[in-house]
């Protein structure tokens, strides 16, 4: 039988919840970020037409 000598310290453990809680967190803003992509992807959600902006139009910008 092999006998492992292991200490794992305090700040090892904060350290591995640390780099847990940042991987979800990235994990996260990156579904945010492609969500509405992917919705497209899956079929879920159609494109939405682009409507004007509202101060274009009252400026008299609009190339209509």
């Amino acid at each position: 039988m092999t006998i492992v000598l292991a200490y794992l310290d305090p700040g090892s453990g904060s350290m591995i919840l640390q780099i847990i809680a940042g991987g979800l967190a990235a994990v996260a803003v990156t579904a945010k970020l492609y969500w509405r992509r992917l919705m497209k992807f899956l079929r879920i959600r159609k494109d939405e037409p682009e409507t004007a902006n509202p101060a274009d139009t009252a400026r008299g910008t609009d190339s209509g």
